[in-house]
């Protein structure tokens, strides 16, 4: 939600794939792809974004504090962002999510954006549940 320099952010591109790569990760049986390279991402957010009011994204927690670091001027960008997660989460149907505790929230909003789309439009994304880790 930060802007970045063109040659920082393509470097930090090449470094998290180069990190992924380490731990083991095997594009031999996972799909591995630059997020931002589908427009589907950004569509979705957009859909879902109209799907969900301010009041809420207002109260969540990270809001809070990331806008109180950033002298109360919050962009769009980071008051949406956990619409664009729920885009990320929703867009590939996904059942289950790994989350840390700090992130629940996030996932609680993305399970009620999809328990609204499907009482509008009819069961299509299934509500996502967190799997949380004690580590």
């Amino acid at each position: 939600t930060m802007p970045k320099e063109p040659a920082v952010l393509r470097q930090n591109i090449l470094d998290t794939t180069a990190a992924i790569l380490a731990c083991g990760i095997d594009p031999k049986k996972c799909f591995l792809f630059r997020q931002s390279l589908v427009p589907e991402h950004a569509e979705l957010a957009w859909i879902l974004g109209c799907l969900t009011n301010v009041p809420r994204l207002l109260r969540l927690p990270q809001w809070k504090m990331k806008r109180a670091s950033q002298n109360s001027e919050g962009t769009v960008g980071l008051l949406t962002y956990p619409v664009l997660q729920a885009a990320d989460i929703l867009l590939y149907k996904s059942t289950h999510v790994p989350v840390g505790e700090d992130q629940v929230l996030h996932l609680e909003l993305a399970q009620d954006i999809a328990q609204h789309f499907n009482k509008k439009y009819g069961e299509f994304f299934p509500v996502p549940k967190p799997i949380l880790s004690e580590l």
